[in-house]
């Protein structure tokens, strides 16, 4: 699956998310991608349940057109502090 068209599928689900997809590196299959999804519909949800959030917005593709997903998920406070941590 084109990594674009997780993206799509994601922002779907949810509209306020900044989403980027990209091909896992040093993977050779076209079925195992990363993902970073920042968005404010993950405040006061646990880690699992923003994985989930994110997994039934892909629906079936994950048992069909995705092998494997590495998931970054980040309300925009914990990516702004994140990116932050960087800086120091």
């Amino acid at each position: 699956m084109d990594p674009s068209d997780v993206e799509d599928l994601i922002r779907e689900a949810l509209p306020d998310a900044r989403v980027r997809v990209r091909r896992a590196r040093g993977e050779h299959d076209d079925d195992h991608l990363t993902a970073l999804v920042v968005t404010p519909a993950f405040e006061g949800e646990t880690l699992v349940n923003q994985h989930e959030m994110v997994y039934d917005a892909l629906e079936g593709h994950m048992t069909t057109d995705i092998h494997a997903l590495e998931l970054r998920t980040f309300t925009p406070e914990e990516f702004e502090e994140a990116a932050a941590s960087f800086d120091e």
